[in-house]
């Protein structure tokens, strides 16, 4: 798996962004979606990236710089063709090892709070995220699961 920053332009990887958008749009209520388009995900204070295998845009996540040391997870998605075959866990393993290596003290992330989200959930409790309030922007909300991880 080759995970390369950018490609924002790129059909496979606008592709994959749209068909996310989508999906969080089908299964939670619109005021609860927080995900980026493409224009949030190219804001001074996102980095962004894509993961391919075999020249296929299979997955993608990115950093949100929220100040002062503090991250936010964005954007993390995998193929419909590619889950359970370790996309994810490879994706957050990059934004950690990125995070640390900026100097990021804590990451934070919000996901959603119902079954399809579930997997999701695991794979962020495996990484050491435990659940928290809301951050930053964010209020309470039933549609929403909000976690934490100290580097």
């Amino acid at each position: 798996m080759d995970i390369r920053p950018g490609d924002l332009d790129h059909p496979a990887v606008i592709g994959l962004l749209e068909a996310h958008l989508r999906d969080m749009h089908a299964i939670t209520p619109a005021e609860s979606v927080h995900a980026l388009d493409l224009s949030g995900l190219r804001s001074a204070d996102v980095r962004f990236w894509s993961a391919w295998i075999d020249g296929e845009a299979v997955g993608c996540g990115a950093l949100r710089d929220l100040g002062e040391g503090h991250g936010e997870l964005k954007s993390m998605r995998t193929s419909d063709t590619h889950r359970n075959q370790g996309v994810g866990t490879a994706m957050l393993a990059h934004l950690l090892a990125t995070a640390r290596a900026d100097g990021y003290r804590q990451l934070w992330l919000e996901t959603g709070a119902t079954t399809p989200f579930f997997p999701a959930h695991r794979l962020y409790e495996r990484a050491g995220f435990v659940a928290c309030g809301p951050f930053g922007d964010y209020t309470d909300d039933p549609h929403s699961v909000f976690m934490t991880l100290r580097l």
